[in-house]
């Protein structure tokens, strides 16, 4: 099943394209599949073993930074993609990232710290910068940033609690979840799927009105998936795993991003997270589809 997992989010988003109209009525789910994608994820971390270094700062520290600089750089240009570029970089870390790095031969203990570190962190800093971004004068700011706070917290931190529980309270059961652990690939796919044909809907309707911008957003989102992975490749580099440090930066939560963006920003917004997404999991593929062929290289090395 694992050579078969590179072809899996290119036809997640194959089917989005082309079978909007019959796949968008699942958009109210969407919240749920998140739930659980972060809850299959965080019951196999142990929380004991995990230790905040240097790799996990420098990390946050990007997606602190550089979301905000693209924001204010981008904001006097166009608010939309300004939006979009900064839900983009300031997106967590994907729960799929570790079924993905495991197929790469990362380093899994390498990510889970930054994992929780950077959910944690958008959790809290996500309502804040929504509130002030997308403000409604209509809205006083305390009760637009408790609204927010009120969905995207629960959303990112109850999973991260009730693993922790089942893990501590109920052994048995989380040992027969983690046996099942790449489920969460399987629902990140299906999630994927609903939100690419959401934004398909938003992308027909509005095309010609906007192709303009459209093709800013497609430039955008190819500039911030080379410098994500590029970046995150550089400091993983640094601290001894290359493709742990491209997987954390660079795969993005981007079902997150863009129900972030649907629910909170401007509509447009979410195309520019909904483009990344086909950057992303292209490059995924490639690595995988890499990784196989020196796999199987190296046993016909190793073959007499």
């Amino acid at each position: 099943m694992q050579r078969y997992k590179s072809w899996i989010l290119p036809i997640a988003i194959l089917l989005g394209i082309f079978f909007h109209e019959y796949i968008v009525v699942l958009q109210p789910a969407l919240p749920y599949f998140i739930f659980l994608m972060l809850f299959f994820s965080f019951n196999s971390l142990d929380v004991k073993k995990m230790r905040f270094t240097m790799f996990d700062f420098w990390l946050l520290l990007f997606q602190l930074v550089v979301s905000a600089a693209v924001y204010f750089l981008l904001r006097p240009f166009d608010p939309v993609i300004a939006q979009g570029g900064f839900v983009t970089v300031l997106a967590p870390t994907a729960s799929a990232a570790i079924a993905v790095s495991l197929i790469l031969g990362a380093n899994i203990g390498m990510m889970s710290t930054y994992l929780i570190a950077c959910n944690l962190m958008v959790a809290v800093v996500a309502p804040l910068s929504f509130t002030l971004i997308g403000a409604d004068p209509d809205i006083s700011f305390w009760s637009s940033f408790l609204t927010i706070l009120g969905k995207v917290f629960p959303l990112l931190i109850a999973p991260f609690v009730l693993a922790v529980l089942t893990r501590w309270l109920w052994p048995k059961a989380n040992a027969a979840i983690n046996r099942h652990k790449n489920l969460s690939f399987y629902i990140w796919a299906v999630s994927l799927t609903v939100v690419i044909s959401r934004a398909i809907e938003q992308l027909v309707d509005q095309f010609y009105e906007h192709r303009n911008m459209f093709l800013w957003m497609v430039a955008l989102s190819i500039f911030l998936c080379f410098l994500q992975f590029f970046v995150g490749h550089r400091i993983g580099k640094r601290y001894g795993d290359y493709v742990a440090g491209g997987q954390s930066l660079g795969q993005k939560n981007t079902v997150l991003a863009i129900w972030m963006s649907q629910t909170f920003l401007l509509d447009l917004s979410c195309i520019v997270p909904t483009l990344y997404v086909l950057w992303q999991n292209l490059y995924n593929s490639f690595q995988m589809m890499q990784k196989e062929r020196r796999d199987n290289h190296a046993k016909e090395v190793q073959t007499p």
